[in-house]
């Protein structure tokens, strides 16, 4: 590569002029190491698609895992068949008042809550009543 530099002499009549001549530059480094400008667009433009079928595959993917859940949490079916509160056959969750009715016992809240096996629910019912004895018309707090 060459410059042109501008050299002024004078003639007889002592006016300057310009003069041009070239003059040897030296090589300058490039300021960019590594491949073209082209590679790396194509290597971008591929991993910006790479990175979007990823994302794609695993939305996908979380969906179909959802799908494919049997629905519990969403009050779906279960695997007898039967809705998720009618397979545990409980009348009443932890957390629901349950109003007493008359003819009401502990025993026979506990059944409601667990009805495969009411002792246990018996005992937290006690222990959250503090009592082993019912009054029609009471709001009990199932544990």
């Amino acid at each position: 590569m060459a410059a042109m530099q501008i050299d002024r002499f004078y003639e007889a009549v002592d006016r300057p002029r310009p003069h041009l001549r070239l003059v040897p530059v030296e090589t300058a480094r490039p300021l960019r190491q590594g491949p073209p400008l082209a590679e790396r667009r194509i290597a971008r433009t591929r991993m910006m698609r790479r990175r979007r079928r990823t994302l794609i595959g695993l939305a996908l993917l979380a969906g179909l895992v959802i799908l494919s859940l049997q629905g519990v949490a969403f009050g779906g079916i279960a695997s007898a068949g039967l809705s998720s509160d009618l397979s545990s056959g409980a009348v009443l969750a932890p957390g629901m008042t349950y109003v007493v009715a008359p003819g009401d016992t502990v025993a026979s809240i506990a059944s409601k809550i667990d009805p495969s096996d009411p002792s246990v629910a018996r005992v937290a019912l006690e222990r959250e009543l503090g009592s082993t004895v019912v009054v029609t018309g009471e709001h009990v707090l199932i544990p």
